[in-house]
């Protein structure tokens, strides 16, 4: 396989990871944020796409054996109330007015008027129709947790997806579905990295410069991952999409690195997300499975039903179909293999209950992993904020990055496919006729595994035809930004740039500039503190 992380194309950049690993589903995720917040003595840096200020960390047996505050904010309170140097930050999206009655109220107070020492800020520093949709969490510059998962509701589960559960409710709501993802946790340089990236957001934001303190020196990390990585160089993507104030340029490493892990791929392809709605990824797809004199690819999906909210199934959910369609059909006559899957629980009455797969993971043949916040959709790949790490196992000695990659695929494998037995975990491990495999398994109903049905809203009700968008509104592959707007606020003497900087000024919400940590890793400008 070809060498795929190139930093400057599609990595921002490489660095070290002392310990790495990956959670599975709420319950690890949570836990383990509850562990190390717990032990933080400097500082707890949180950036997402939504919080909720009353999630339970823990639950069930897990809260029965501890003590103390296990709800979000109230935690954060008692920890700084508890140590006097302990400071708290946390950054959210400055929501789309679509999302508000899905959103708790009032967080700006809710998270600011207990205590000086924990600082909460809303970022509405994305384009127009974008979002920041990265995950981030940074504790004393030992410990970073990154991938799909937000604190927030709704998102809360174990790995065995029980159909019904009393304990996946969150304020006071009816207890929602089976939910699955996968978050990232890492030590060593490479948290101080990734904090340079929070302080970017936050600066972009409009509060300031912020300097994280250096890594304190703590002996009482303790990962416990779901499933283990191996120590070493660990890459961080980024997508930003391009805004005026400030003057971001656009930075699409993630979309990069898709294409090239796609076009590198040998053997296969294997994609837990979310979403499938990007059509770059869909032609590069097809080009590489028309590709001549190329060996024969099993590529699989594992995807959610369907999209949650009636807007995502009608802006993303049907472009979703007509993609993977097409892509079955390309397979079938170029001889590669294309699975779609989803991931059911039974309930007492016999009944499939849906999983609702949030992972944004890839890995191909085994030897390259990449997960984090973006889906595999025009806007993650283009215009709002995501945060990716990427794994490449080195040309010389990488069998054992490629065993501890092969060890997680198969480990998520058998969680969403119900396939635990050893002789099923040794299939799973090989890659030829995986699909085939895969179909058997699905086609039989016995498992978790079942055959995507590939229909859309509008195929169980055409009534909703006519609400189909023409245009991807709700799936933007860019900015609104006019281009010769834009061009001529480089040009530092311009009269547009010089009136765009005098309305910053004026406003004095957002800064001229970016933070260098979001600017394109080829084209970084110095850093002008404002």
């Amino acid at each position: 396989m070809k060498r795929i992380l190139e930093p400057g194309r599609n990595c921002w950049t490489q660095a070290e990871a002392h310990d790495a690993g990956v959670l599975v589903d709420g319950r690890d995720y949570y836990q383990a944020f509850y562990r190390e917040a717990l032990r933080a003595k400097s500082y707890i840096a949180i950036a997402g796409w939504q919080f909720d200020s009353d999630v339970s960390l823990l639950r069930g047996e897990d809260a029965r054996q501890a003590s103390g505050e296990l709800r979000m904010l109230p935690l954060l309170r008692a920890l700084c109330e508890k140590n006097p140097d302990l400071h708290v930050y946390i950054l959210a999206w400055d929501f789309n007015v679509l999302l508000a009655m899905e959103r708790e109220w009032m967080q700006h107070t809710l998270f600011n008027g207990h205590s000086e020492r924990l600082s909460f800020r809303f970022d509405a520093s994305a384009p127009l129709y974008a979002a920041h949709h990265q995950k981030l969490v940074l504790i004393d510059g030992r410990v970073a947790f990154t991938g799909g998962m937000d604190i927030c509701d709704c998102r809360w589960d174990d790995r065995s997806h029980p159909a019904r559960s009393t304990l996946r409710c969150d304020n006071g709501r009816d207890p929602h579905g089976p939910y699955h993802d996968v978050q990232a946790v890492l030590t060593g340089p490479v948290v101080e990295t990734l904090a340079e990236l929070f302080e970017a957001r936050w600066f972009n934001s409009g509060g300031g410069t912020l300097r994280l303190p250096p890594p304190v020196s703590r002996d009482d990390v303790d990962l416990k991952p779901t499933v283990p990585l191996l120590p070493g160089p660990v890459a961080i993507c980024r997508t930003f999409g391009k805004t005026l104030v400030p003057f971001q340029e656009q930075v699409q490493e993630i979309r990069e690195l898709y294409l090239d892990a796609i076009d590198a791929a040998e053997h296969f392809l294997y994609f837990e997300n979310q979403y499938f709605s990007s059509r770059i990824l869909f032609d590069a797809l097809v080009r590489r499975m028309r590709a001549k004199d190329r060996s024969r690819l099993n590529i699989v999906f594992i995807l959610p039903r369907m999209p949650e909210a009636l807007r995502e199934q009608l802006a993303m959910g049907v472009a979703q179909v007509r993609l993977l369609r097409l892509l079955k059909r390309v397979a079938a006559e170029t001889g590669h293999s294309v699975g779609v899957y989803c991931s059911v629980s039974r309930d007492d009455e016999g009944k499939d209950v849906y999983t609702y797969v949030h992972s944004k993971l890839l890995v191909v043949d085994d030897c390259f992993l990449t997960l984090g916040s973006a889906n595999t959709t025009n806007r993650s790949l283009g215009v709002d904020s995501e945060l990716n790490l990427a794994w490449e196992a080195p040309e010389e000695d990488g069998q054992p990055l490629c065993r501890a990659i092969r060890r997680l695929r198969v480990s998520l494998m058998s969680e969403l496919s119900g396939l635990g037995r050893v002789a099923d975990l040794r299939r799973l491990a090989r890659t030829d006729g995986l699909v085939a495999f895969l179909d058997a398994v699905a086609a039989r109903g016995q498992a978790r595994l079942r055959p995507h049905p590939l229909e859309t809203v509008v195929d169980q009700n055409p009534f909703f035809k006519p609400l189909v968008p023409e245009e991807l509104v709700f799936d933007p592959e860019d900015t609104l930004v006019d281009e010769s707007l834009f061009e001529s606020l480089k040009q530092e003497q311009s009269l547009v740039a010089s009136g765009v900087r005098f309305l910053a000024r004026w406003f004095g919400s957002l800064p001229e500039r970016p933070h260098p940590a979001s600017l394109p890793a080829v084209n970084l400008l110095p850093h002008e503190p404002q």
